[in-house]
């Protein structure tokens, strides 16, 4: 009876030190921490509930964080702050847009760079080419448009 108690103790502690190792690949791996860098903005019309902390990416790297969200009150924009990493710069052309990570994945920032190889996107500067988020409702609707060839809308 003793020793059963000992062997199930044992293996409860081999349990969770592979659970502890398995979290500490996924943390490292998955690249959960934000982006050190310099800070840039983006204006937005609708960011479909993109996150603090979300990923900004570049041909599917992580090359930032998203820092912040706020609404700009003149315009009522969406205006996202990103850090950018700081041995990056972009084309003052990029432009950026608000993607979904697939039907259950989280929303990101995806930066497509321009050719401008003169000017870039200053540190605090922003980036002025941006696509706004659409939802899966707003594809399904364009596909139902296009599919009818656009009949009764005027």
């Amino acid at each position: 009876m003793m020793g059963k108690n000992i062997v199930e103790t044992v293996m409860g502690g081999v349990v969770l030190l592979v659970a502890a190792g398995f979290l500490y690949i996924a943390l490292n791996e998955a690249q959960v921490k934000s982006v050190e860098g310099y800070t840039v903005k983006a204006a937005f019309l609708k960011i479909g509930g993109l996150q603090k902390g979300s990923d900004v990416r570049m041909n599917g790297i992580k090359v930032g964080s998203v820092l912040d969200s706020t609404l700009d009150n003149e315009t009522y924009d969406a205006v996202i702050s990103m850090t950018i990493r700081p041995d990056l710069k972009l084309p003052a052309d990029t432009v950026a847009s608000i993607v979904s990570g697939g039907l259950i994945g989280g929303k990101y920032v995806r930066l497509e760079p321009g050719a401008d190889r003169e000017n870039f996107v200053e540190a605090g500067g922003s980036i002025e080419n941006t696509k706004d988020f659409k939802s899966l409702e707003d594809q399904v609707g364009e596909i139902i448009f296009l599919a009818t060839g656009g009949e009764g809308q005027q």
